[in-house]
């Protein structure tokens, strides 16, 4: 079953990335360009945020019930605040997905509420770009 989770976060990781630069290009082009915003930028922002959210619930099945490194960093915290690979799954790796998370709701209710166009483009783009260095900074790259 730790298989399975971990290859779904995987690969919901590139379909997550996928769409966010997408939706980051889109909406800088629509703020950029004075651009109306029109329902598909909408969708853009309920794919990504829907992707966001399925990641998140994945990671946190990982987290808390499934991953034997977790499971290990849990068990002897104060060892694995230690060890760099094991405090960044238990803690750096975590902590800096939940505030990619909540940048991305921020960002997306933020720029729903916005009553002009180039607001709502810029709001999210803002957020959604800040989310994509904070995620970039926390994958573990070196398990690709």
């Amino acid at each position: 079953m730790y298989s399975g989770f971990l290859i779904v976060h995987d690969i919901l990781r590139w379909l997550l990335l996928l769409s966010l630069v997408i939706t980051l290009a889109k909406y800088l082009a629509g703020w950029l360009g004075n651009r109306r915003w029109k329902k598909t930028d909408n969708i853009l922002g309920i794919v990504f945020t829907s992707l966001v959210d399925l990641q998140l619930l994945t990671g946190l099945a990982l987290y808390f019930f499934l991953s034997p490194v977790t499971k290990l960093a849990l068990s002897n915290f104060s060892t694995a605040m230690k060890d760099a690979n094991l405090r960044f799954y238990a803690v750096e790796h975590l902590s800096m997905m939940l505030i990619a998370v909540v940048l991305v709701h921020i960002g997306r209710a933020k720029s729903k509420k916005a009553k002009v166009d180039r607001k709502k483009f810029k709001t999210a783009f803002i957020f959604f770009f800040i989310a994509l260095i904070v995620m970039l900074a926390a994958i573990p790259w070196s398990r690709l």
